[in-house]
């Protein structure tokens, strides 16, 4: 049965739909040695010979479906010229499997995997509606007036853009979490409607696609779908995506739980001092801490308990009391004694 080679080439695993168009227009296919350009080419898998980039293709003999809660830093490709960390290296299965859609170097969450053309073509492309959920970490504290922008739309460089949902999430103490449900994956998306409204996003995360969720998951972590998550993507997603969702994890090591004062109020019970209580607090009226600053102070007129004098060695003299002058008074170098001393005869 002849079909569209761009729809050969999507069930093949190859790329998306969308991509292998591409790669049809840019002349790295042929068949049966044929270089083909014509988008929309009608050929047979089970006669014609097909090639990519000189590599013969043939079709997958089982569909894979993956969930991978891509971490930030990460490209979302299989293989990368600059040498950045992808998802193909987080990612080993057996089957060749392809990204579906994108999400930026910075964001993390829910990214599907697949071989299945089909149902990638159809949760990417616009007309299918396929429901992605945001939380977008913004900077500030959006007013309601503002957040009516956004539900009102925005006229970005390359159309209207209209979120589905928008309401605030959380408020943190300078950035405010907000939750949006877009329809669509235009390049950026989130940051430039954000962008708009004058909030810059400053994390983004991306908490379900489709309904499939990595809630439960560590970054970097992936797992293949269940039957009846592959059912509800081929029935085209969620419709009424969860308004309930969790924040991600923290980062630097300040996850849920983790905050600095909960990790320095740890710290103080297995007997470490905390950064804030190992700091000097300042003397009164602003002055600098003595020398002696710290020392345990003993009152001079007393003695510790349980302490005795050092015994005197024998035969050693007793020191003169400090501030007091030797008996018979003080004599010049010559030996005599200088008038006025005690001792002094008068005639």
């Amino acid at each position: 049965m002849e079909e569209r080679i761009q729809k050969i080439l999507a069930r093949a695993g190859i790329s998306s739909r969308r991509k292998a168009e591409a790669l049809i227009a840019e002349g790295r296919v042929d068949v049966n040695g044929q270089v083909v350009t014509v988008l929309g080419t009608k050929v047979d898998a089970r006669k014609d010979l097909i090639r990519v980039d000189g590599k013969l293709i043939a079709e997958p003999e089982s569909l894979a479906y993956y969930v991978l809660y891509k971490p930030a830093g990460v490209v979302t490709t299989l293989s990368d010229p600059e040498g950045r960390h992808t998802v193909g290296n987080l990612v080993h299965v057996n089957e060749r499997v392809f990204p579906v859609g994108r999400l930026d170097y910075d964001a993390e969450g829910a990214l599907l995997l697949t071989n299945d053309g089909e149902l990638a073509h159809k949760l990417t492309h616009p007309k299918f509606g396929a429901k992605r959920t945001y939380l977008a970490k913004v900077r500030g504290r959006p007013s309601e007036k503002t957040l009516d922008r956004l539900r009102d739309g925005i006229k970005l460089e390359d159309g209207m853009a209209k979120p589905l949902d928008v309401d605030i999430h959380q408020h943190a103490e300078r950035n405010t979490w907000i939750r949006l449900v877009v329809d669509e994956g235009r390049p950026h998306l989130i940051k430039r409607l954000f962008l708009a409204i004058d909030h810059p996003v400053q994390r983004l995360y991306r908490p379900d696609y489709a309904g499939i969720s990595v809630e439960g998951m560590e970054p970097g972590a992936w797992r293949e779908l269940r039957a009846v998550e592959v059912k509800l993507l081929q029935a085209g997603g969620i419709d009424k995506p969860r308004k309930t969702v969790a924040l991600p994890a923290r980062r630097h090591g300040r996850g849920p739980g983790g905050s600095a004062a909960s990790m320095g109020r740890a710290a103080s019970k297995r007997g470490v001092p905390s950064k804030r209580s190992a700091q000097k607090r300042p003397t009164a009226k602003g002055r600098p801490p003595s020398r002696d600053a710290g020392r345990a102070q003993v009152d001079p007129r007393r003695e510790p308990s349980g302490s005795r004098k050092p015994a005197r060695p024998s035969g050693s003299r007793k020191p003169a009391a400090a501030g007091r002058k030797p008996q018979g008074g003080r004599r010049s170098a010559a030996g005599r004694r200088k008038p006025g001393g005690p001792g002094r005869r008068t005639r």
